[in-house]
């Protein structure tokens, strides 16, 4: 990633991806935590470590993938510009539909506007 100095987007999906290798790598290049969408769908991975770095994030697709517990959510408090998410297809909606986990999801990130596609609204 070190030539992309002017990076905002990153799609990832579909690469039966475990886990974020490369974004690590943005604490040690600062011309890079310009990231401002992460599409990551269609992965396998079930651990939110290595957003971190990634502190414009406003964008994250994350459906799809293995995350099965909700205070994974919690990693991406360091993320404030986070407002946008796309959980659906992880484990952790099992047995819920998208409006039973939207307050789980929102218990962990209050800021999130856009949950699953969906504008949220002050009733939710």
């Amino acid at each position: 990633l070190q030539p992309c100095v002017k990076l905002t987007t990153l799609f990832m999906s579909n690469n039966k991806l475990k886990d974020f290798p490369e974004l690590d790598k943005l604490q040690s290049n600062p011309d890079l935590i310009n990231i401002l969408l992460v599409g990551i769908s269609y992965n396998q991975i079930s651990t939110l470590d290595g957003l971190q770095p990634c502190v414009k994030l406003t964008t994250l697709f994350m459906s799809n993938n293995k995350l099965k517990d909700f205070p994974e959510l919690d990693k991406l408090q360091s993320n404030p510009d986070l407002i946008n998410i796309l959980l659906v297809g992880n484990p952790m909606y099992e047995g819920l539909t998208r409006k039973q986990a939207r307050p789980k999801v929102l218990e962990h990130l209050p800021k999130i506007a856009t949950l699953d596609g969906e504008l949220l609204t002050g009733d939710d």
